[in-house]
């Protein structure tokens, strides 16, 4: 019987400047792909990849499409080099949900692309009009956390979002209100409050126009569906099983919760023996490893990687 594989993709916060750079050398179908990417674009996307600078990448606007471009070039070489190799189950982090679909061949590479653009430019829009933030709580369970955000809301705006694995749960919500939380956090027994570099307070209702803004593209967008690659949902770790509830997943992704650690532990549960995160960074396998320190990650985020790729 074969081993069940998961390939997992990284979403916002993975950018690096240089990322993705060794690999256009070296493989001609990645440099396709990154020019591919910069007509889609409208600006050259290997450049701002290796160049920075380092505001202009950090920017949601530039760092959602740059992250997906460099997944997308990474599957494309793990493709090459290593053909037998499919996943059973994809699934991303957040923005990283959009790689998941293009490799699991629900969504084109231009229209994800397109898609993501649209995403990035919507949710900057959204930030600069509400004035968010986000911290990340690290060493409480979630009704510690969520006690922290009743205390520190005061009437705005703060909810846990993002439960990426044990002792990991990112809070969002209006800037005051994250910062009274930051202040509160070891009343509460947390080991430390870490603000983190983003625009606004994603994955609230702050995100609501950028919500609307992004269902609109989304109807205009072919989405299919695959009885070989499935693909779980950040919102609810349920399988996507329509083109109508991916677009639904989507949207909501943006004012909802992302419950990573759940969808991780459905995949355990199903027996999924390999996971492959692809993309820059590593940050799904720390994560993983703090889910379940036995699971088997592999991480494909440079060319490097690919000569230390098990055999086939």
């Amino acid at each position: 019987m074969n081993k069940k594989i998961a390939f997992l993709f990284p979403g916002q916060g993975a950018q690096a400047i240089g990322m993705g750079m060794d690999l256009p050398a070296r493989w001609p179908s990645a440099a396709r792909l990154f020019q591919r990417a910069s007509e889609i674009l409208g600006y050259d996307i290997q450049q701002l990849c290796a160049e920075g600078p380092e505001e202009r990448l950090n920017s949601t606007v530039y760092s959602q499409p740059a992250i997906f471009v460099v997944s997308a070039a990474l599957l494309e070489i793990l493709r090459q080099e290593r053909p037998s190799l499919s996943p059973d189950v994809t699934a991303g982090l957040s923005m990283g949900e959009y790689t998941a679909l293009y490799a699991a061949g629900w969504i084109e590479f231009e229209d994800a692309l397109r898609l993501v653009q649209k995403r990035g430019q919507a949710m900057q829009a959204a930030a600069d009009a509400s004035c968010g933030s986000m911290v990340s709580i690290l060493g409480l369970d979630e009704e510690k956390v969520r006690q922290l955000c009743t205390q520190a809301a005061q009437g705005q705006v703060l909810e846990p979002v993002n439960f990426n694995c044990p002792g990991q749960i990112v809070v969002s919500g209006h800037k005051e209100a994250c910062q009274r939380a930051a202040d509160l956090a070891e009343k509460f027994g947390a080991v430390k409050a870490v603000p983190l570099a983003v625009a606004g307070a994603f994955h609230t209702v702050l995100m609501e126009p950028a919500a609307r803004q992004l269902s609109e593209a989304l109807e205009q967008t072919e989405i299919r569906t695959s009885d070989k690659v499935k693909v779980i949902a950040n919102i609810d770790a349920s399988y996507y099983s329509t083109p109508q509830s991916v677009r639904d997943g989507l949207v909501k992704q943006l004012i909802a919760p992302i419950l990573w650690q759940t969808c991780m532990e459905r995949l355990l549960r199903e027996q999924v023996e390999e996971f492959y995160e692809i993309g820059p960074g590593r940050v799904l396998t720390g994560l993983m490893k703090r889910i379940d320190r036995k699971a088997k990650v592999i991480t494909v985020n440079s060319a490097e990687a690919f000569a230390a790729l098990p055999g086939e």
